[in-house]
């Protein structure tokens, strides 16, 4: 007996803010709300650990071309970690390692984060993502090989106490890209003597997109299909911290074929660019102030 053919996938364009659940994948959270769009082309702007939970916004359609402008985009986490507790993976999901006392106070927090605040290098930890020779680090991990790792320049611009309560301590960081909360978590611990582990994360903001209009997996399920639709933002919100140049219409159709326009802006550099309301793709000024196409939304 044949299997019931799949509707065709439909042609859906923009992007929608996830607040992803704990304990999914990334691309799990992406495929569940592909399929409820039944979405032909879809991708999202970085991962986020099945462990944390928050912002991950998802590109549909036309939006997937401008998918890459989120990942060098500074970010924000609030995060939670128990102290006097050292795991293999730097979080709760790893084995226990270490046990220490816990006598800290929020006096001794707060003498050490500006320690950790500003330029400072970090050395990744061996569960995660990052390649050598081809393979992800936590390959060689789960196979009880630890690789060297150089460290590697990051930026913390705030870094603030939420709450300690006992062995518990929540922050607030916001930080660039490439940053490894759970390295900053374990950093703490060892400078407050005591050891440390990730027990929860959360992102709160990439870039200028917020959390506070993200939607969750259920909701989204719950929804009809023209609230599902309405939730979809258009693809230059993931631009938004970009200058915005507009075109008159000869010069916007010019641009829209491929063509390097002249325009009136004030600095060189990629550029989000309009013809009135409408968003016609990202631009990049040279010093003499052409504007050439980079990536265009379809007609």
């Amino acid at each position: 007996m044949n299997a019931p053919r799949r509707a065709p996938r439909c042609v859906v364009d923009g992007v929608l803010l996830l607040d992803k659940p704990i304990g999914l994948s990334s691309n799990t959270a992406l495929q569940s709300a592909r399929r409820l769009y039944n979405a032909a082309k879809a991708g999202h702007t970085g991962t986020l650990d099945p462990l944390a939970t928050g912002l991950l916004p998802l590109c549909f359609g036309e939006a997937t071309k401008f998918a890459c402008a989120l990942l060098d985009a500074d970010k924000e986490y609030q995060a939670t970690l128990q102290l006097g507790v050292m795991t293999d993976t730097g979080d709760a999901e790893g084995a226990v390692l270490e046990r220490q006392s816990v006598n800290v106070t929020q006096g001794d927090v707060e003498a050490v984060l500006p320690q950790l605040t500003g330029a400072i290098l970090q050395v990744p930890p061996m569960h995660s993502a990052l390649k050598r020779d081809g393979k992800p680090l936590y390959v060689y991990a789960r196979a009880g090989i630890e690789v060297e790792r150089k460290p590697r320049p990051v930026t913390i611009y705030d870094l603030r106490l939420t709450e300690l309560c006992g062995d518990r301590l929540s922050f607030v960081v916001s930080c660039s890209k490439g940053t490894y909360v759970r390295t900053l978590a374990e950093d703490l611990g060892k400078m407050l003597g005591c050891g440390a582990h990730l027990t929860a994360l959360r992102r709160t903001r990439i870039g200028s997109v917020n959390i506070a209009e993200a939607v969750t997996l259920d909701r989204l399920a719950q929804a009809h299909e023209s609230e599902r639709m309405a939730l979809l933002q258009p693809a230059d919100l993931l631009l938004g911290e970009l200058p915005a140049l507009s075109l008159e219409e000869s010069l916007a159709e010019k641009f829209l074929h491929g063509q390097v326009v002249e325009c009136q802006a004030t600095a060189a550099g990629a550029a989000r660019v309009y013809f009135g309301q409408r968003f016609l793709g990202l631009g990049d000024v040279t010093a003499g102030g052409q504007l050439r196409p980079k990536r265009l939304i379809a007609s």
